[in-house]
């Protein structure tokens, strides 16, 4: 069953970018859909780690640095994911942003965390290259290349999101410290829209129905079996069965929305994937959880 839950877990993160761009549909904005995906997220795993007892004794440290991390990092991730899908396809945005496995390794080895070795700068190259044939097999007669940046730029605040979390929140439960990130994100943009005037939610009736399965089945479910998958099979396993993830935003993306890669997209986007396998297949445990998206120990929430 640990598998399974894994794979359910990646299905849910990839079904995330297709809610989105149905949400888009229903007339729901870029801070309309931050707003209120973190707010019923948050409030889901909150209620949830206190029925669980995840958030008890926490030391105030924990809790400041986990709300932190939601308020400035992982906001500020989902601003960028979001804004980019709001301009380009899922399946490109998804092919994008699934390089922060590698950027992590590498900057897992800049920092010196951990060391270098042929097979990861070959990875480190194989997925650089992927990540220029999926921008060069672009129409360029319609690609909007600011989109692709904010993609781009998803992957690495994401990447320093996880290098950060590692080192300040390390002794803090996944269940807890992902309620924390959630709750401090929503924070963020409740401010933001106070700031600006306020949030318009007069979008159609049907986009609640796409924010709700944003937060409950891309966010909540996804995070919840993860975290039962890894319990089972191990954080290794669990990294390698989350590849699953962008190749379902693209099979959905091509079924919802009709989007296609061109040929030269198909095979940038198989070299990317090839790479997070590459760093992924087994290794030591120092940041195996965290290069591939696992909860352990930084809050697997994607995005």
């Amino acid at each position: 069953m640990g598998r399974l839950f894994c794979l359910l877990s990646a299905a849910g993160f990839g079904a995330m970018a297709v809610f989105g761009k149905l949400a888009y549909d229903a007339g729901v904005s870029v801070d309309a859909l931050l707003l209120v995906r973190f707010g019923l997220a948050g409030g889901l795993l909150i209620a949830i780690a206190l029925a669980r007892g995840a958030l008890r004794q926490l030391p105030r440290r924990a809790v400041l640095a986990g709300l932190g991390m939601g308020v400035f990092g992982y906001a500020a991730q989902s601003g960028l994911y979001f804004s980019a899908l709001a301009r380009i396809d899922a399946s490109l945005v998804a092919l994008i942003l699934y390089v922060y496995p590698v950027l992590v390794m590498a900057g897992a080895i800049a920092l010196r965390r951990e060391r270098a070795s042929r097979r990861r700068v070959w990875a480190l190259g194989i997925a650089l290259t992927g990540i220029v044939l999926v921008l060069s097999g672009a129409s360029t007669g319609r690609f909007d290349w600011l989109g692709a940046l904010l993609a781009l730029g998803a992957a690495f605040t994401y990447t320093g999101y996880i290098l950060v979390g590692d080192r300040v929140t390390a002794d803090v439960p996944p269940l807890a410290l992902s309620a924390l990130v959630c709750t401090g994100a929503f924070g963020t943009f409740l401010v933001a829209g106070f700031l600006r005037g306020g949030t318009d939610l007069g979008f159609a009736p049907v986009g609640w129905l796409w924010l709700a399965a944003l937060a409950v089945v891309s966010t909540v479910g996804a995070i919840l079996l993860f975290f039962a998958g890894m319990a089972r099979v191990g954080p290794s396993v669990a990294s390698i069965l989350s590849i699953l993830e962008p190749v379902v935003t693209v099979l959905a993306a091509a079924a919802v929305f009709g989007e296609t890669l061109t040929v030269t997209q198909w095979l940038g986007g198989s070299l990317v994937l090839a790479a997070v396998l590459v760093v992924q297949w087994p290794r030591r445990q120092s940041l195996s959880g965290l290069s591939a998206g696992s909860a352990e120990p930084t809050a697997d929430l994607r995005v």
